[in-house]
């Protein structure tokens, strides 16, 4: 009995401690959370129109390194993002040099770090093949499996390693529903005919890229599977009116 009038007095005094250092984090906590918020609107107070107007451009680049344009681009336009190309990929250590010289050079000019971006889709579409990444199948083989957990490990397995390579965006999952055969440019890079395929795999593969701490950007167009002309070398016309594409190619946007 003598030790247990000892020790509650002991005990607390450690919940009350406990209690304080509970609260003092939370505070802290707290106040980490509102200056988070803040952060964006700080940032843009700070900036020129110029800036701002430069952070909506996102360029390419013509070589494996920082080059005279890419320098001018990214200094005096004040470019938000940059994209890359299979021109621009060499060794894994290239890429994480040519990466880290464009973030050093973005933060020094404006301190807003750089997107930079990669087409990695999977199958046909994927920038890097022999330089250290993983090679997963087109995005309709994923969803005839019927598995949406291939398609999210392929999305957090792709943005980890695009993240080791200072490659913060993956322009990944495609959206387009494949309902024309005839379609040049969308076929098997779409995951399925359906909308509600589409739809359950997407959101699989964006919550694997998130997990990955990579950014997913949907595309391309309410209605681009439904074309027979390649975009990226005529305008393509949809026939469709809204409700048609209400009632389908929208439903996974």
């Amino acid at each position: 009995m003598e030790k247990l009038k000892h020790l509650i007095p002991a005990l607390l005094i450690l919940l009350v401690a406990g209690g304080i250092d509970l609260a003092i984090r939370f505070n802290r906590q707290a106040r980490l959370e509102a200056a988070y918020k803040q952060l964006p609107d700080r940032i843009l107070a700070r900036m020129s129109l110029e800036q701002k107007i430069g952070q909506l451009l996102h360029v390419s680049l013509q070589s494996d390194n920082i080059d005279p344009t890419i320098r001018r681009e990214i200094q005096e336009h004040h470019v938000g993002g940059v994209i890359l190309f299979s021109r621009n990929l060499g060794t894994p250590e290239n890429i994480q040099k040519l990466t880290s010289d464009m973030q050093n050079l973005a933060k020094a000019n404006q301190g807003v770090p750089l997107l930079i971006s990669i087409d990695q889709e999977g199958g046909r579409v994927a920038r890097l093949r022999d330089n250290g990444a993983t090679e997963f199948p087109a995005a309709m083989t994923i969803g005839q499996s019927g598995d949406p957990d291939f398609a999210r490990a392929s999305a957090l397995v792709t943005g980890y390693e695009m993240d080791r390579l200072g490659i913060n965006l993956v322009l990944a999952p495609v959206l387009d529903i494949n309902n024309n055969p005839l379609n040049p440019v969308i076929n098997t890079r779409s995951y399925g005919e359906s909308d509600a395929v589409v739809e359950r795999m997407s959101l699989a593969y964006q919550a694997g890229a998130l997990q990955a701490l990579s950014g997913p950007v949907i595309k391309h167009f309410p209605g681009h599977g439904d074309t027979a002309v390649d975009s990226h070398l005529a305008l393509p016309k949809i026939e469709r009116d809204l409700t048609d594409l209400e009632s389908l190619e929208l439903k996974p946007f």
